[in-house]
């Protein structure tokens, strides 16, 4: 399925802000693509265009298309509690994700590579779905042949206890997702309730 392989600099200058992670560049010019550089935008931007902007940063981040974003938001929206929220919690519950926050990955386009080649186990069977939904209670971990990998001897130095809703084992190099992390435990600058607004329209 298509994915978004162009500079990942150029899109976090759009939005201001280093989603992908750090970025060298994003910091030598932290302003916005084109060839007008710095120069103040005309006009001030609508509603719509804000919310947009949101949405589109969200999908970025995560790494999703537009017809999955909307499947995501069409079931946050039938799930009882805050829409805006259920959708950062379904977002953050793909399987890519997860092996991204366990930190086996610098970056989620590289985690969701870890998936997709068939390195990444869930409660001991091989997944290799990115958009995979783990649940409560699911043991996540690294195929027995993938452990001599580099990226993975390098991950086992990393700390990957950042996170209150999951729990690491680096000797095992397996993880359990413990449970749903609330909005505020969710690092992710977004403002969904912006992307609610534009999908109810």
């Amino acid at each position: 399925m298509a994915r978004y392989t162009g500079p990942k600099t150029k899109i976090a200058r759009k939005f201001g802000e280093p989603i992908f992670g750090d970025d060298k560049s994003f910091e030598k010019r932290n302003y916005p693509p084109g060839q007008h550089g710095n120069a103040k935008r005309r006009g001030k931007k609508s509603e719509y265009a804000i919310q947009l902007m949101e949405k589109q940063k969200a999908k970025y981040t995560y790494g999703i298309l537009e017809r999955q974003f909307r499947n995501l938001f069409e079931k946050a929206s039938r799930s009882k509690g805050v829409t805006g929220e259920v959708l950062l919690q379904l977002c953050e519950s793909r399987l890519d994700n997860v092996v991204y926050r366990f930190g086996l990955s610098n970056s989620r386009r590289g985690a969701r590579q870890l998936v997709s080649h068939r390195h990444i186990t869930v409660n001991g069977s091989i997944v290799n779905i990115p958009s995979f939904q783990v649940k409560v209670g699911d043991v996540v971990g690294v195929r027995e042949k993938s452990k001599t990998l580099n990226i993975i001897i390098e991950a086992k130095g990393r700390d990957s206890s950042a996170y209150e809703w999951l729990s690491w084992n680096s000797d095992q190099l397996q993880g359990t997702y413990v449970s749903v992390p609330g909005r505020l435990q969710i690092p992710e600058n977004i403002k969904e309730q912006l992307i609610v607004e534009l999908y109810s329209k």
